[in-house]
């Protein structure tokens, strides 16, 4: 089974309210390319990946006139994907939803959120002292994480969560004090966040639960300028500790050397330099039983990085041109 996480640039932009693809020349924002040209080259994508399973990050919005069931299953039936099946939970004010793809011939999901008494569900509110006052802070999540319960024509089990935790940008700041004391509020909202979705986690494996946690974590080891006020990243913070600790390879080897080269998922042009910046931002994470009964192997589809992807020209554009993030796929014998 193929198992991917991708986090789709503008996906939202590329449908219309009836979820219908906008196949025309119109200009988006991503990297200033006509809507067909993203969408041929995401079809592109889609069909190399051949996944069973595709956690969507920043997948298209569900409102009051938007679907991102609708416009998903559309997107399937137009490429011809095996993953025709979609399946979403807590919706978001950001037009920026998480979503499953998933070939139903293969695996049946239903959304199952669930809470404990140390975490409580994705749409609730998280009570966590962050400032340490002794006063407990009300967290929310701007896009409340993704939680699955899956099982496998052969029976299998397991849980799925999808996540996209985000520290927002410092708006309103007036002055450079402002924008570092909204920065670090910011920056303790977003490991509040991975604190209540580790809590989560925990009570899963202690029910005996098989997880796997994918997604854009937007953040890595040594990746945020505050991290050293905190200690840790978001990222190990989710990973945990023994025995209940989840792996992902890419995760592992950048927490060995934070100066050696790293693994990345991400390509972002800073339009101020010029150039191009890499980050490591999107991971598939398992948990211990995932990870040595079933073979697991990790692959990130990176244009320049992957030997199958640079050799394949058309593949190569393609990844470039469909998304700034590139997938993340986990082949697992279950």
């Amino acid at each position: 089974m193929r198992i991917a996480t991708y986090n789709v640039e503008w996906f939202d932009a590329l449908f219309d309210d009836d979820g219908a693809l906008l196949v025309d020349d119109v200009i988006t924002a991503r990297r200033k390319l006509p809507r067909r040209q993203q969408i041929t080259a995401l079809a592109q994508v889609f069909r190399a990946m051949d996944a069973d399973a595709v956690m969507v990050i920043e997948a298209p919005d569900t409102s009051a006139r938007r679907s991102s069931t609708r416009a998903l299953s559309r997107f399937a039936e137009e490429f011809g994907l095996r993953t025709s099946a979609v399946v979403t939970g807590f919706t978001n004010d950001t037009q920026q939803e998480i979503a499953l793809m998933y070939d139903p011939a293969v695996l049946s999901v239903t959304h199952d959120p669930g809470a404990g008494p140390d975490a409580p569900r994705f749409d609730d509110v998280f009570a966590i002292d962050l400032d340490v006052d002794a006063a407990p802070d009300a967290v929310r999540f701007s896009k409340p994480p993704l939680e699955l319960q899956a099982k496998t024509v052969d029976g299998a089990e397991f849980r799925m969560i999808g996540a996209h935790l985000k520290s927002k940008a410092p708006h309103g700041a007036k002055s450079p004090e402002d924008v570092l004391r909204l920065s670090i509020a910011n920056r303790r909202k977003q490991l509040a966040q991975a604190v209540w979705l580790r809590r989560r986690i925990d009570s899963l494996l202690e029910a005996g639960e098989e997880v796997i946690v994918l997604g854009d974590l937007n953040d890595g080891p040594g990746l945020d300028e505050f991290e050293h006020l905190f200690g840790k990243s978001s990222v190990e913070i989710i990973l945990g500790q023994p025995p209940h600790a989840l792996y992902d390879p890419h995760a592992s080897r950048a927490l060995v050397s934070r100066i050696s080269a790293q693994p990345t998922t991400a390509r972002f042009y800073l339009e101020h330099e010029q150039r191009y910046l890499q980050a490591l931002l999107d991971y598939i994470m398992v948990s211990d039983g995932l990870r040595r009964r079933h073979m697991p192997r990790w692959r990130i589809w990176h244009p320049f990085d992957d030997p199958q992807c640079w050799q394949d020209d058309a593949l190569r554009k393609a990844l470039l041109d469909a998304s700034d993030h590139f997938p993340v796929t986990l082949d697992l014998s279950i």
